[in-house]
């Protein structure tokens, strides 16, 4: 009779032990495959959190009135031109005057044209020739420091520098101005001449150098009007 008691008990006990494991089966949830933890329980993972070599972006400048920035200035030109004219008229004009008028005796009466009527003739030959050939190059480097003179409201800046520089009795002057996109400046405030919009740059020299390649005012003066 204890012997049947005791495995009586012993099947209940297993009984309830096996209903509490699938109770716990049905309530258990997968293991996610990623290491950071659930996607659904985690928060939103971002660069900083999960790499060592991460650094982050660095935020744009926000430029105000008289900040500097330094322009490199890379200006080069080239020009071919090529031109030929031959051009060539010929004009053969005669005319006769059949019909005139005379002036006798304070009146105006016809002419009898009695030696015969007047004629004109002509001929006009005219010939021009002219051949061009102009190669130019030039190229212009430096750098200057402008100021932000004004930020417009879509983000423009305009920016305005002026150098001047004397050095043994020889004087240069240099202007620039123009204006810029926030976003073509590099890191270190420097940027290239080429990204300038409405640009403007002036170069001006004096001194015994420039004194003795300048021309004239009467030079200038026949250049323009070409008189020779």
């Amino acid at each position: 009779m204890r012997a049947a008691r005791n495995s009586l008990g012993l099947r209940w006990a297993l009984a309830g032990a096996l209903a509490a494991a699938l109770g716990a089966a049905a309530d258990a949830r997968a293991q996610s495959s990623s290491l950071l933890g659930n996607p659904k329980t985690r928060r939103p993972l971002a660069m900083g959190d999960v790499s060592w070599t991460y650094l982050p972006p660095v935020e744009p400048k926000r430029w105000k009135i008289n900040d500097t920035v330094t322009v490199l200035i890379e200006e080069k030109t080239r020009m071919l031109s090529e031109g030929q004219v031959d051009q060539r008229k010929k004009i053969e004009n005669s005319m006769d005057l059949k019909d005139w008028i005379m002036l006798e005796d304070w009146s105006l009466i016809p002419d009898p044209q009695s030696r015969g009527d007047p004629k004109i003739g002509g001929i006009v030959d005219n010939k021009y020739r002219a051949q061009a050939n102009l190669q130019n190059r030039s190229a212009f480097e430096s750098h200057i420091q402008c100021t932000v003179t004004d930020v417009r409201p879509n983000g423009t800046l305009v920016i305005e520098g002026h150098d001047r520089v004397n050095i043994d009795e020889e004087e240069y002057e240099l202007s620039l101005s123009g204006i810029i996109q926030a976003e073509d400046v590099l890191p270190n405030k420097t940027i290239k001449s080429e990204k300038i919009a409405e640009k403007s740059i002036l170069l001006r020299s004096a001194g015994h150098r420039r004194d003795g390649i300048r021309r004239g005012f009467l030079l200038k003066l026949l250049d323009k009007f070409q008189a020779f």
